[in-house]
C-alpha cells in the first residue's frame, strides 16, 4: 500500500511539473508572438515610415541606444535618436530599399532580447534590442546596434 501512495503522489507531482512547465512553453511562446508582433508592426514600420507614433508605442521612455555605425562609436538617447529620424528622409519617402527581420527572440519572465537584422539606405544593422513587460505591455528598454556593411 505503501509503495502505491508513493508511486501515486510522484505520479501526481510529475504531472504537475509536466502542467508547470507547459503553461511556461506556452507564456513563452505567447510573449515572443506578442514581441514579435510589436516588432512587426511597430518597429520595424516606424523605421521605414519615419512614424514617431509607432515609434513611441515601442520605446521606454528612459531607453538608450548604444553601438557603432560605420566603425564610429554611437550613443544615443531615445529623444535624440527620435529627433534624429523626424529630421531624415525616411526609407519609404527615399524609395530605397527596406526589410527588417527578427533572427531570434529569448523570453525570460518579463524580460526579453530581441536579435534583428535592419537593412536601409547603405546600412545593414545588426542588432539587440532589450525589452520588459511593463503593465503588461513589451516595450524596448535598450537598443544595442553595429553597421555591419563595411
Amino acid at each position: 500500500m505503501k509503495k502505491f501512495i508513493i508511486i501515486a503522489l510522484v505520479s501526481w507531482h510529475l504531472t504537475g511539473l509536466q502542467s508547470i512547465n507547459q503553461n511556461k512553453m506556452e507564456t513563452v511562446l505567447t510573449d515572443s508572438a506578442a514581441i514579435a508582433a510589436v516588432l512587426e508592426e511597430d518597429y520595424f514600420q516606424g523605421i521605414y515610415e519615419g512614424d514617431l507614433e509607432k515609434l513611441g508605442r515601442v520605446y521606454h521612455p528612459g531607453t538608450l541606444l548604444f553601438g557603432d555605425v560605420k566603425g564610429q562609436p554611437y550613443a544615443k538617447t531615445l529623444e535624440q535618436y527620435l529627433e534624429g529620424v523626424k529630421n531624415r528622409q525616411s526609407p519609404k519617402d527615399s524609395g530605397q530599399p527596406f526589410k527588417g527581420e527578427i533572427i531570434k527572440i529569448s523570453v525570460v519572465n518579463s524580460i526579453a532580447v530581441a536579435e534583428v537584422k535592419v537593412k536601409m539606405y547603405a546600412f545593414h544593422y545588426h542588432e539587440f534590442l532589450s525589452f520588459h513587460r511593463i503593465d503588461g505591455k513589451w516595450l524596448l528598454v535598450n537598443k544595442m546596434l553595429t553597421d555591419t556593411s563595411a
